[in-house]
C-alpha cells in the first residue's frame, strides 16, 4: 500500500525526474551559505580562499557550532524542496509520503528513536570506561547547551529530509514507474549509501565503510517497505544522528561538534564495520517484527505493484 498509494495522485515519470532534479539543485543552494561566510572568515582573515578546495580546510574555518547550523541549513532547504515538489507538482498530501496509516503513528517513530538512543548510549559508555584512552572529555556547558538547541532543533529536519527524499518520494516514484517493490528498494539504498562515499570517514577508514553506509540504506528500505510507512526510517535515523552528534565526535567524522567525548583512537575498518549491517539490524529489525506483526516478507520486499484502474482527472485526489 505505501507505493501503490501514489498511483492515487499525479504520479508521471516526468514528475518525478524534475522533482527530483529540483530538489537537488535546491539542496546545493542551500549549501551556499556556508561557503560564502566561510570564504568571507578566511579572506577577512588574509587567508587564500583556494585553501577552501580542501575539505578539512573548509570543515574548521568556522565555530563548529556555526558550522553545523549552516550545514544543515542545506538540508532544511531541500526538505523544504521535497514538500513544495509533493505538493504542487503531484497534488500529494505529506502524509501520503510518509505512511499508509490514516495518520502518522508518532508511536512507530519514537519507539525507533529509542530503539537506537538507548543502546548508542549504553555501548558508547562502556567503550568509554572500557578503553579510557581512547577518549578525552571535552564536554564544556555553553558551546554543548548550543549544540544541543542547533542539533535538537535541525538534525531531525535533516534526517527527515533524506528520508522524504529517499524512502518516501524516490520509493514511491521508482515505485510506481518499475511497478514493483524490490528495484526501488535496490536504487534507494545503493544511491543514498553512495552518496556518503565524499564523506571524510571513507577518507580515513577506507571504501569497506560503504559496506556500511549502503547496508545501512537497505536496513531502513526495508523497515519501510515490510511497515507500510516511513515512521520507523525517521525515528531510526534521527535518533542515531542526534545522539552522534551530541555524545562522541572525531577529527575525521563529517560532524565535528562540542560533543560530551572526543575519540582520539587511531580508526581502522575491519570486520567491526560489517557488525552492525550483519548483526545489530538484524536483531533490530527481528524486534520490530515482532513487535508490529510483519509478515508477508516476500510480497512486501519483492513482488510486483499492479496499478488501480487509471484514475480520470475529477477522480485524483488532491
Amino acid at each position: 500500500m505505501f507505493i501503490k498509494q501514489a498511483f492515487n495522485y499525479l504520479h508521471d515519470s516526468w514528475r518525478y525526474i524534475v522533482g527530483a532534479v529540483v530538489i537537488f539543485i535546491a539542496s546545493q543552494l542551500g549549501a551556499l551559505p556556508f561557503v560564502l561566510i566561510a570564504a568571507l572568515k578566511v579572506m577577512g582573515e588574509g587567508g587564500d580562499i583556494t585553501s577552501l578546495d580542501d575539505p578539512a580546510t573548509l570543515m574548521t574555518a568556522l565555530d563548529s557550532n556555526l558550522t553545523l547550523f549552516l550545514m544543515l541549513l542545506s538540508f532544511v532547504i531541500g526538505l523544504v524542496a521535497v514538500v513544495l515538489i509533493v505538493k504542487y507538482l503531484h497534488n500529494q498530501p505529506l502524509k501520503a509520503v510518509t505512511t499508509s496509516r490514516k495518520k502518522v503513528d508518532w508511536g512507530r517513530i519514537w519507539f525507533s528513536f529509542l530503539l537506537v538512543a538507548i543502546p548508542t548510549i549504553l555501548l558508547t559508555v562502556v567503550d568509554y570506561y572500557s578503553n579510557p584512552d581512547d577518549y578525552i572529555v571535552q564536554f564544556e556547558a555553553v558551546p554543548f547547551i548550543i549544540l544541543a538547541i542547533i542539533a535538537i532543533l535541525m538534525i531531525p529536519l535533516q534526517t527527515s529530509f533524506e528520508e522524504y527524499l529517499f524512502r518516501g518520494y524516490l520509493m514511491q516514484g521508482i515505485g510506481v514507474i518499475a511497478k514493483n517493490r524490490w528495484l526501488p528498494l535496490i536504487i534507494t539504498s545503493v544511491v543514498f549509501g553512495g552518496l556518503h562515499f565524499f564523506n571524510p570517514e571513507v577518507d580515513k577508514l577506507g571504501n569497506i565503510i560503504m559496506i556500511y553506509y549502503i547496508g545501512t540504506g537497505f536496513f531502513l528500505g526495508i523497515i519501510t517497505l515490510m511497515d507500510e510507512g516511513m515512521e520507523l526510517a525517521l525515528g531510526f535515523h534521527a535518533g542515531n544522528n542526534l545522539i552522534a552528534a551530541l555524545l562522541v565526535t572525531a577529527d575525521w567524522t563529517v560532524f565535528q561538534t562540542n560533543s560530551i567525548l572526543k575519540d582520539i583512537s587511531n580508526p581502522s575498518a575491519g570486520f567491526d564495520i560489517l557488525i552492525p549491517v550483519l548483526v545489530m539490524y538484524p536483531i533490530l529489525i527481528g524486534i520490530m517484527a515482532w513487535k508490529y506483526k510483519w509478515t508477508n516478507w516476500r510480497e512486501k520486499l519483492f513482488g510486483n505493484i499492479t496499478p488501480p484502474p487509471k484514475l480520470s482527472e475529477e477522480q485524483i485526489e488532491y
